[in-house]
């Protein structure tokens, strides 16, 4: 709900998630003195100047805060907040690649700098309110593989999610309406023994009937998972640590987003071996669909590790799959 004052200003920001090479950790900066909010915790940036599109802001604003150049980088997020003094719009983006050091190449506009795990929690404070559940998102892995033990056999299926386990996948969506009652209870049990030591979550994919919401309880999944039929008949999200949905169009990614669900599904964006038929949405649609999306968004459809590169300039936040993402590949 906006509180704000009609009069007062709309601001276009920037700011940058600067990653580690393994993608594990992330740095927030302290405002220094002088300046609003001092003493707060924020990602750097800053506002976009007339004439600047939102790479070149981010570039300048990092040369000028950090004394870096930044190399590379990719759309992630958007974020509205409402202050006393602005209503800000925050382009949030992922830099996994710059030049010199922070702090170092050139003086640090920031009082304190910090390094923080991607999956910890946050002990810093006071927070800027606009950046909380960019926290959340930040720990959702970039990679989730889907299972289909239905179709391969419980035992094949366990074998293949254990061996991309081993290989780093740490988010699994159990998607097996087909199993019996019995039979699919054991394999999501089977598939919290393998993930749990792993750190890896599982979300249940409920597809409206509520069966999976049952079982994520019973077993102690982390969520679930919604098709896109259960999100266009939801009216409010559902009580889990992480839910996602499947979206193929803007209005369901709309639906995603009122619900405040934590991530979402988004394709087919290229021709899968299932569907040969259909073209999928394409790089240059998927990018469209995402222009200010507010929760982070999976590729899908022809998607494995060697597309997640590719998704992520594009403005996803990783790519999920049944094939590519569960044989293991890095």
């Amino acid at each position: 709900m906006n509180t704000s004052s009609p009069d007062i200003p709309d601001v276009e920001v920037v700011a940058a998630v600067l990653m580690s090479g393994d993608e594990q950790h992330f740095v927030l900066a302290c405002r220094p003195e002088g300046k609003a909010y001092a003493g707060y915790w924020e990602f750097p940036g800053g506002k976009i100047e007339a004439g600047e599109t939102p790479r070149e802001a981010l570039a300048r604003e990092l040369r000028e805060e950090l004394g870096i150049r930044v190399t590379e980088a990719s759309p992630w997020l958007v974020r509205d907040f409402d202050y006393p003094h602005a209503r800000v719009h925050i382009r949030f983006w992922r830099v996994t690649a710059w030049e010199g050091e922070i702090g170092v190449s050139a003086p640090l506009e920031h009082s304190a700098v910090c390094w923080l795990n991607t999956d910890g929690p946050c002990k810093l404070a006071p927070m800027l309110p606009a950046n909380l559940p960019i926290l959340k998102a930040l720990a959702l892995p970039t990679r989730m593989g889907i299972t289909q033990a239905s179709k391969n056999g419980v035992r094949a299926e366990l074998e293949r999610l254990e061996k991309a386990l081993e290989q780093g996948l740490r988010c699994v969506q159990i998607r097996e309406h087909d199993l019996p009652d019995a039979k699919r209870q054991g394999f999501v049990r089977s598939v919290m023994a393998l993930a749990t030591p792993k750190n890896a979550f599982v979300v249940l994919n409920e597809d409206g009937s509520g069966r999976a919401s049952e079982l994520a309880r019973l077993i102690g999944a982390h969520g679930i998972h919604l098709t896109s039929k259960a999100l266009t008949q939801s009216v409010k999200r559902p009580n889990y640590p992480w839910v996602g949905a499947s979206c193929h169009d803007a209005a369901e990614l709309a639906q995603a987003s009122a619900l405040e669900l934590d991530y979402a599904l988004l394709g087919p964006v290229l021709p899968t071996p299932s569907h040969p038929e259909h073209p999928g949405l394409g790089w240059e649609a998927f990018a469209g669909l995402l222009e200010n999306a507010r929760l982070p968004v999976f590729a899908i459809g022809g998607q494995d590790a060697s597309t997640l590169k590719t998704a992520q300039s594009f403005g996803a936040h990783g790519v999920a799959g049944v094939r590519g993402q569960m044989a293991g590949d890095r």
